[in-house]
């Protein structure tokens, strides 16, 4: 079953997340803050994570460092989630390692989920996706 990590510390949103993922019939984990994600991460060992930048404890960016250095988990394809427009903070993540990242408010709920079910069927064919 593909369980997807929410690393969110927007209620609102991360319930949102949860909500259309669970509908999908998706497994899904959510997490409030940046270091209860790389916890989360190391013990559930997700399909796919979505990852918020602004975060407190860890931000987004220091946990897909981490990500990116664990042996065991820097397979996972990481997609970045922002509500600035960041362009920094997006190129940033894509050299980090992140296959995308999505800014919040420019697209709806259903629109996340289908990038991320294509970032999955590519993920699951043995290829590693491109950054977009």
């Amino acid at each position: 079953m593909v369980t997807v990590l929410i690393v969110e510390d927007d209620p609102l949103m991360a319930r949102m997340y949860q909500k259309i993922f669970t509908f999908e019939k998706y497994a899904v984990e959510m997490a409030a803050n940046g270091l209860e994600g790389l916890e989360k991460a190391r013990t559930v060992k997700p399909t796919i994570i979505l990852l918020d930048i602004m975060m407190p404890k860890m931000n987004g960016l220091e946990v897909l460092d981490k990500l990116k250095k664990d042996p065991d988990l820097k397979s996972i394809p990481v997609i970045m989630l922002t509500n600035l427009a960041g362009e920094k903070d997006a190129e940033t993540a894509l050299l980090k390692g992140a296959v995308k990242y999505i800014v919040k408010s420019q697209y709806e709920p259903k629109e996340v989920v289908k990038m991320i079910k294509e970032i999955i069927a590519g993920n699951t064919r043995d290829e590693v996706p491109t950054a977009h």
